[in-house]
This record gives C-alpha cells, structure tokens and sequence, in this order.
C-alpha cells in the first residue's frame, strides 16, 4: 500500500547553490587554497621544531592495531573473554568475515616471517574454508532479525541514480540513498569486474555535485547522539570493517598511519588533546561534548564575523594572532579573558591555529590515510558512502568538535552574498587546516591533491547531516551483536547461575505477557518526569513515536506554564537487543517493536 511504502525524503539539505569547481582547475582559481598553506609556512619558521617519536612502520603492528581497533584483539591475545570478537564475527557478512580473514591472515604470515608464534591461528578462528558462510546471517531491510541461511543474500534496493525527471540535463542530479545494504555489498560490480553505474554516472561533463536523499526507514532515521556510548563504540568497529571492505572493492587500498606518540600538553588550550580539554572543561562545564574555547571561537565568529568580507580568508595581525594565543592560555580558564579585543580574523586565525596544533589531527592520525584515499574515489555516491563510514569512526570528541566546526562554516556559506566567501572558497582555506598537523612536513601538493582536499571538505560542509546520521545495516549489526552477546553469557559460580535461572524466569514469564500485548497491539510506555508516569499504547500499523509524544503533552496540559518550563521528551527505546535509542519523532513503532519486542518504552529528555 501506498502508506507502507518508504519515500526518499531530504535530510538537512541545505538551500544554498554552490557552484561547483572546474574539472579542470587552474592554478589561479585555487590561489585561496596556496595562499593558506604560505600562511601555516610563515606561521611554523621559527617556532619550535616539534618533537615525535618517528619508527619503522611495522606491518605485522598494524595489522594487529586494525584488529584491536575493530573490536577483535582477543584474536591476537588468544586471551578468551567477555569482549565483542565473538559477537561481532557471528553478525558478519560474507565479504566483512572475508576481510576480517585476509588481514588475520596477514599479520600471521608476518609474525612467522620473524619465527613468531600467532597466539591463534587463523584456522581457529575461520575453521573450515566455507565458515565464512556460517558467520554471515542476513539483516533484513527493516533491521529484523532473520533466520541463518546458508548465503547472505542482499535485498533490492531503489534505484541509486534516477533519471533527471525535470527534463533539465543541467540541474544537479539527485542520488537515493539506501541504508538497508552494507556499502560493500552495493559495491559488488567492482569485485565482479563489471562496469558500476554509480562510477559511469559522472563521466558526464557534469559540474555540480548530486543532491543526495535517503529512503527513510519505517524505524525512522538514527542519528549518532541518539545512541548510547557503549552501543556507538560497538558501531566503530562494525564500521571499520566494513570500510576496509568497501575500499577493498573500490580497488583501494586501506593504509593507515601508525600512532605515533608526541610530547602533548596535559594542560592550556593550544596542542592538548581534545580529549584532555574535554575533561578540564567538563569540570567547569558538566556534560561538555566540544572545548570551550573552541566553542567560544566559534561565538565569537558567528556573532561579529559572518558578514566580514573575506572571513577565513584574510589572515589577522601575526604579531596581534602570537599576543591572544599568549593571552587565551594564561587568562582564559580564570575568566579573565577580555573577548571584546579579539577582531574577527584574529579569531578566524585562532580557530585555524587550534585545529592544525592538535596533537592528534582533528581527523585523527590513524585514519587520515583512509579520508585521504576518498579523494580518488570518482563516484560522488561511493565518496559520500566512504565518508559516512569514517565519521563513525572518530573517536567521539573529534567527531563532536568537527560537527560543531561543519555546523559553523554552513552558516559562512549561507552568507555568501555579504561576506563573498562560497563554499569552494570556504573548502579551499580549510582543507589545509584540517589536512596538515603538527609533526608532519607541508609541503605544496600537487594541484591535483589541492583540488582533491577542497572537494572532500566540500562534501562534509554540505552533506553534514547526512553524515551524522546511522545506517539502519549498523543499527542491525548492534541489535545482533547485543543478542549473541547476550546468549553467550555463561554463568561461573552457583550463585550467578540462580541468579540467572531467576532471571531467565522473569524474562519467560514478561514474554509471555508480551506476547500477549503484541497480538492486542498494546505496549507501555513510561514517563517518569511527567504527571502521568505510565500509559498504555494500543499501536497500529501507522502510529508513530510523534503521537506518543503528543498524547503525554495532552494529557499533561500542553500549553500550561509547567509545560512550556519543561524541556522537550522524546520517546526512547531501551534495553532488550539495544543499550539506548532517541526515536525519530517519525519512527513506525509497531516496526520497531517486532525488531525489540523485549525493550522498554521511555519518555524523557535528550542529554544533547
């Protein structure tokens, strides 16, 4: 039926109209872009020669740096515990348990190459030559749950590359998203050998960059804060595997750079770690996501500089830039720093600073190599399907901090007009910034790597909402991961197994009831910051979290005093086959119900 069926819809697109660069790009139209790197030169003769520790890249380390970075360490330590490496593997595709293989593989061909010892073989992890088949369930298009099968078998997908429809071959184009399909298994005409449609589409001599739609999930959109900690740590691994797959289609290669360690600061604002500014912060600030002095540099643009002719792009006072910096690192945390001297482009140069002094690369030193790489990918479809994958990968304070960045220079672009700075012009300063760091020698790319890094940072400034929200394949993957996890569980000692015989009790006992609540289509939701903490839902197949929301507000006197002092509830499901999810106020709940039958229904507020 036409009310069942998922439409494409626009997430965060924004009503600018950039226009696109030439594919043929002369020097002088990216004179924004050398004129940066002349200014990050002049700013580093004569400072201080940054100290890192340089080794020999180890293949054998990195490879097993890949392993513990996708959740998989005990593979290595032949240590059996508790973690996701046995969880994780049983929710694989074909093509990720493939992957997962080779790279076991290779680092226990390297350890042999110096007469080591691997602590598991590979054969004790992937038994049989067809035990990939045995790990590789399939996830439904609606995140169900689905019997094993002896071949994962992807489901059709709408078409990624409609035609033009408004007969106009020069508007951009518009590409459907689907996140039904792990990345890697649309990718498959690249392992096949055959021609991808999504490749062949921008032979055409077309200059703008496709507009991007998804089909909107009946469990509605996921977006990353809307999911606990733990569950988001469990999609970083999901999402580096499936990366390494989906490069490994593209024909490219997933290098990464070693962590080196540098003498980081543990205190101050400039070259300390975001995640030890984060902590200082959060006790002056609680619940701090972004540093405060980024997030003040930020104001301070937005409130003064967003109009300014060339903000970004003309360089503040050297000598006035050194004396702030000076001044932000003795007076800042005391208050005392007076904000009413810093003029727009000294705080555009200060932000700039900030980011290129991080000891770790905002887009982090291990992965740097992998948004590198998805430059050269030629497809607009599969760059934006990489990129998705990568930001699910930063560590939380990076993939905050460049959030709040993106959120920013978005708001730069929309005032084009005034301040003359497009989003070409806005891509070519940054890419610099966020493509250099400490440690690193710059040096002039060629005009080729330039054009490849402002087109990158043009996609993320445009595309950010798209790329902040989480494929419901990942959502699948977790619920999975959490069920596996959960059925493994063995208990040691008599006491815990009574008390999991209790508990294995109860929960028989609530299914029963809840299959019972099912076929009368009724759940539970509770509310504990409202009057009326607790009400039955009858759910039909239309009701979504929207109405649930609406009808504790009636209930509660919308539109009273209280209610307006309130902040807004959103309606969550927690626990069962997931730690947390914020519901998409269109969420479908009678889908989300059959995919975690045993969760519980809450109302409260977001902490974010």
């Amino acid at each position: 039926s036409s009310s069942s069926s998922s439409a494409p819809v626009r997430i965060g697109s924004m009503s600018l109209s950039p226009s696109a660069p030439e594919r043929c790009v002369s020097r002088d139209s990216m004179e924004d872009y050398w004129s940066e790197m002349k200014n990050i030169e002049e700013e580093r003769q004569g400072g201080p020669e940054e100290l890192m520790e340089r080794a020999s890249v180890d293949e054998a380390e990195l490879e097993e740096a890949w392993l513990q970075e996708a959740g998989l360490s005990t593979l290595v330590t032949g240590t059996q515990s508790d973690g996701p490496a046995e969880a994780l593997l049983s929710t694989l595709t074909r093509s990720q348990a493939a992957m997962v293989k080779k790279r076991l593989d290779n680092y226990t061909q390297t350890l042999r190459k110096r007469n080591r010892q691997p602590m598991r073989h590979v054969r004790d992890v992937f038994s049989t030559p067809d035990a990939s088949s045995e790990l590789t369930p399939p996830v439904s298009p609606n995140g169900q749950i689905a019997p094993k099968l002896p071949q994962w078998n992807a489901p059709k997908v709408p078409p990624s590359c409609p035609a033009d429809t408004n007969g106009s071959g020069s508007a951009s184009e518009t590409v459907v998203l689907s996140f039904d399909v792990p990345y890697s298994e649309g990718a498959g005409a690249h392992r096949k050998g055959r021609e991808c449609q999504d490749c062949r589409r921008i032979c055409k001599d077309d200059r703008d960059l496709p507009s991007f739609q998804i089909v909107r999930p009946r469990q509605g959109v996921t977006r990353v804060n809307d999911l606990s900690s733990e569950d988001i740590k469990k999609i970083g691994y999901i999402s580096l595997i499936e990366l390494t797959t989906f490069y490994d289609f593209l024909g490219i290669e997933m290098k990464r750079n070693r962590v080196v360690r540098s003498r980081a600061r543990d205190c101050g604002i400039f070259g300390v770690p975001l995640t030890t500014l984060l902590e200082n912060d959060q006790k002056k600030s609680p619940g701090s996501r972004v540093p405060l002095v980024f997030k003040k540099l930020l104001s301070k643009l937005e409130q003064t500089g967003l109009q300014t002719e060339g903000i970004l792009r003309v360089p503040g006072s050297a000598s006035r830039v050194k004396h702030l910096r000076q001044e932000l690192e003795l007076k800042f945390y005391e208050d005392r720093f007076d904000w009413d001297q810093v003029r727009q482009n000294d705080a555009a140069g200060l932000l700039k600073m900030f980011i290129r002094e991080l000891p770790n690369p905002l887009l982090t030193q291990q992965h740097l190599p992998a948004f590198t790489a998805a430059q050269s990918i030629s497809s607009p479809k599969h760059q934006i399907q990489a990129l998705h994958l990568l930001i699910l990968l930063l560590p939380e304070a990076n993939r905050d901090t460049l959030k709040a960045l993106l959120e920013f220079l978005r708001k730069v672009v929309a005032y084009e007009e005034k301040n003359r700075m497009s989003l070409w012009n806005v891509s070519m300063i940054v890419a610099p910034n966020l493509f250099t760091f400490r440690g690193k020698n710059v040096k002039q790319e060629e005009m080729q790597g330039a054009v490849a890094a402002a087109q990158l940072v043009r996609l993320l400034i445009t595309h950010q909402d798209l790329l902040w929200t989480v494929p419901c394949f990942l959502i699948s993957h977790i619920r999975k991961m959490n069920e596996a996890a959960t059925g493994k569980k063995t208990p040691t000692s008599e006491k815990s197994k009574r008390r999991l015989l209790k508990r294995w009790n109860l929960e028989k006992e609530r299914e029963r009831s809840e299959v019972t609540d099912f076929r009368d289509g009724v759940i539970r939701v509770h509310a504990p910051l409202h009057a009326k903490v607790s009400m039955a839902i009858q759910l039909n197949a239309e009701m979504k979290a929207r109405d649930i929301m609406a009808r504790f507000d009636i209930e509660n006197g919308r539109g009273s005093r209280s209610a307006a002092r309130r902040q807004r509830q959103y309606l969550f499901e927690v626990g069962g086959n997931i730690g947390e999810r914020c519901l998409d106020p269109d969420a479908h709940l009678l889908d989300v119900y059959r995919v975690n039958p045993h969760c519980e229904w809450v109302l409260k507020s977001r902490l974010t």
